[in-house]
């Protein structure tokens, strides 16, 4: 089949509809009876803040899409228009679904453990009296509601933040009587209050929504008039800022000054309580410039994601996921040289079952070391007071030369990144930005130590953050290697992204935007040959989304090969599987689980000298030409062999697994008559332990 022929729409599904599918299958877990009890509340909050940053990102990216270019279609044949339509209708679905896993499964459930949220109107006299004394001392001083007349004009609302809109009849002190107040409540207070034990009489673990206090005791804030209403809403702006490459001279304050704004972009969707009379619902909805399809009635605390915190304050083990401790290579202990045990062989991390600490170490040991002489690094997302960014600064003060490469555009990070950059500035770190137009995504470490006269590269390569929390969280592979030409790609990129000059060949490696997606055209292109002369063929491929037309285009002329395509996509799918012709050779499957699947491996059968490459890149259009990515081969023959049978249990999986459907939708893997639950993570859990 012809090319242009694979690019019909109805081959494609929409990028966004298959995003909110993804959440769908997140809050899954929040119904999942296996998965204990304040785990799948985390899972609800997960589904909740996702919601919000498609929203902030995704749908505002449609909007403005809309308003550019109204008529443009999507790979699938959607009008921006088309897809808001579609967005609303399954938004609404979710948002409505997660209510009820509130309401109506979760705190019935909490509350047969003795984990209650306590109503209003189920207050003792005890809890009522203690919570006045909580508003009136903690809350009352710092609220400031704005009477809404000529003079006080409708505030400036900041985006995700939780505010109320209060009716009112009376005069005040100055004889107005404006008839609306509104209410913004700062940030920094907690949205779920514990109730004290002692002084109120309560359970244990007895909780009071912020929300409800406010309600409560809001006629406080209004002397001398009647409070007549009083709900809750929220709104989400738009928050994927734009910095024009070529119009400015200081990246930095140019980001800085976005992030500004990013509290005020143009408002995308409102949340507001249920109860809230529809007049004034059409007051907000005119103030935002908001569609009824963008406004959704919330049946509870209007931001779930906040209730996440009550997670740290039960200490209930057996409401939670059993702990674990990574496992810690012997030959990479804190005491043991980690620039020997690299010499003699490649060493693979799989993170989380794997510590996160040999990498630190790494770091750690080349500060220290008098024969390192140099480490460059990239850094995407690290947190707050990393320890790599410590041994970096460590590394500085001793005298190694030390550079790297921050991408200040991290979505979300970007505070964070502008803070770190200062922080490494100020101990004499060389600090860059990566390369107008692009975000330096790859993650790698390369450190150069004088061994007599040779001068050795070490490296490390990874498929996810130098970010020690994540490590704890998402899965992800972690590359040490003293292999000369790998060492040499890296040092090639890391000059490419701190000077000018073309760009020069690569003896392992593949790199965005340059050779990854011409490369992993050409390896399938090579199984569909393999496949056509009769020689063994496959592909497996196990990434976080899968976006791009033309590698979709790809896989689907290897399925028509007859090829073998198992792809493991945690998120975003575009592909669309099982389609006679054009895809029935192709499987999708995801995982959703207690990690959150991060690793990027791409395996070619290649006549049955298969090739591993592990990846910082997806299969998206920004990943193959808009950043800077790496793809490296795992050749140690062991290391290859264990991230086949790593991608064989993802195959596996029997609990855990949901098969992409060739309408879209996701149905749920499960174990077959007689067959043992297999659930993969669970597996590595156990193999790690």
């Amino acid at each position: 089949m012809e090319t242009n022929e694979l690019e019909k729409p109805e081959y494609y599904i929409n990028r966004e509809l298959s995003l909110l599918e993804f959440n769908v299958r997140v809050l899954a877990q929040a119904k999942n009876e296996t998965v204990p009890l304040l785990e799948r509340l985390n899972y609800l909050c997960i589904s909740s803040s996702n919601l919000d940053e498609f929203f902030e990102v995704r749908v505002a990216s449609v909007l403005q899409m809309a308003n550019i270019d109204s008529n443009a279609c999507s790979s699938d044949g959607l009008t921006p228009h088309e897809q808001l339509e579609q967005i609303a209708i399954k938004s609404h679905e979710l948002v409505n679904d997660q209510y009820h896993v509130l309401n109506e499964i979760l705190i019935p459930e909490l509350a047969k453990e003795n984990i209650q949220f306590v109503r209003r109107d189920k207050w003792t006299d005890l809890q009522r009296k203690w919570l006045n004394k909580f508003f009136n001392e903690e809350l009352l001083p710092i609220l400031t509601p704005v009477g809404l007349d000529s003079a006080h004009p409708f505030p400036r609302i900041l985006n995700k933040s939780l505010n109320f809109i209060i009716s009112l009849t009376g005069k005040d002190a100055f004889g107005r009587n404006s008839g609306r107040a509104i209410l913004q409540v700062p940030r920094a207070l907690p949205r779920i209050i514990q109730l004290p034990v002692d002084e109120t009489q309560s359970g244990h673990y007895d909780f009071v929504f912020l929300s409800s206090i406010i309600h409560a005791f809001v006629n406080e804030l209004f002397n001398g008039m009647t409070v007549k209403g009083c709900h809750q809403f929220r709104v989400t702006r738009n928050s994927d800022f734009f910095v024009d490459d070529d119009a400015i001279d200081d990246l930095l304050h140019a980001v800085e000054g976005e992030l500004v704004m990013r509290n005020y972009g143009d408002e995308v969707r409102m949340e507001v309580d249920e109860n809230c009379p529809e007049q004034t619902v059409l007051f907000l909805r005119e103030r935002f410039r908001l569609n009824a399809e963008r406004v959704f009635k919330t049946k509870g605390p209007v931001n779930l994601s906040r209730l996440q915190a009550i997670f740290s304050l039960i200490e209930r083990p057996d409401l939670k996921f059993p702990p674990f401790k990574p496992y810690a290579p012997t030959q990479l202990g804190r005491k043991k040289n980690i620039f020997d045990a690299i010499k003699k062989q490649d060493i693979l991390l799989h993170h989380p079952y794997e510590s996160f600490l040999p990498v630190v170490e790494f770091i750690r040991q080349s500060a220290l070391d008098p024969s390192v002489l140099a480490i460059k690094q990239t850094l995407y997302r690290t947190g707050t007071d990393s320890p790599v960014v410590n041994a970096l600064v460590k590394a500085a003060r001793a005298g190694k030369e030390v550079t790297v490469v921050i991408e200040l555009r991290a979505r979300f990070d970007e505070k964070e990144n502008i803070d770190l950059a200062a922080k490494l500035q100020e101990a004499a770190v060389h600090v860059v930005y990566g390369v107008v137009g692009y975000k330096t995504h790859a993650k790698m470490c390369l450190v150069l130590r004088k061994e007599g006269k040779i001068l050795q590269n070490y490296v490390h390569m990874g498929t996810g953050n130098y970010h020690p929390k994540t490590a704890r969280l998402y899965t992800d592979y972690g590359l040490f290697s003293c292999n000369k030409e790998l060492g040499e790609d890296v040092r090639r990129i890391f000059v490419q992204l701190t000077s000018l000059g073309k760009v020069t060949k690569l003896n392992k490696l593949l790199q965005s935007p340059f050779t990854l997606h011409t490369g992993l055209i050409k390896k399938i292109e090579r199984e569909i040959e393999n496949k056509n002369n009769g020689k063994s063929a496959k592909i497996i491929i196990k990434v976080n989304a899968v976006v791009e037309e033309l590698l979709i285009q790809a896989l689907y002329r290897a399925s028509q090969a007859g090829v073998e395509v198992k792809l493991i996509v945690r998120g975003v799918c575009c592909l669309r599987p099982g389609i006679k012709g054009i895809s029935e050779n192709i499987e999708v499957r995801s995982i959703i689980g207690r990690f959150l699947e991060h690793t990027r491996v791409y395996m070619f059968e290649n006549a049955g000298n298969s090739e591993v490459f592990c990846s910082s890149a997806d299969l998206m259009n920004r990943n193959m030409f808009n950043r800077v990515e790496t793809c490296f081969p795992i050749e140690n023959k062991k290391l290859h062999e264990r991230i086949m049978t790593d991608l064989n249990s993802y195959l596996k999986d029997n609990s855990q697994s949901w098969l992409l459907q060739s309408d879209g939708s996701y149905i749920q893997v499960l174990p077959k008559e007689g067959e043992e639950p297999y659930k993969v993570q669970s597996e590595l859990l156990r193999k790690a332990g």
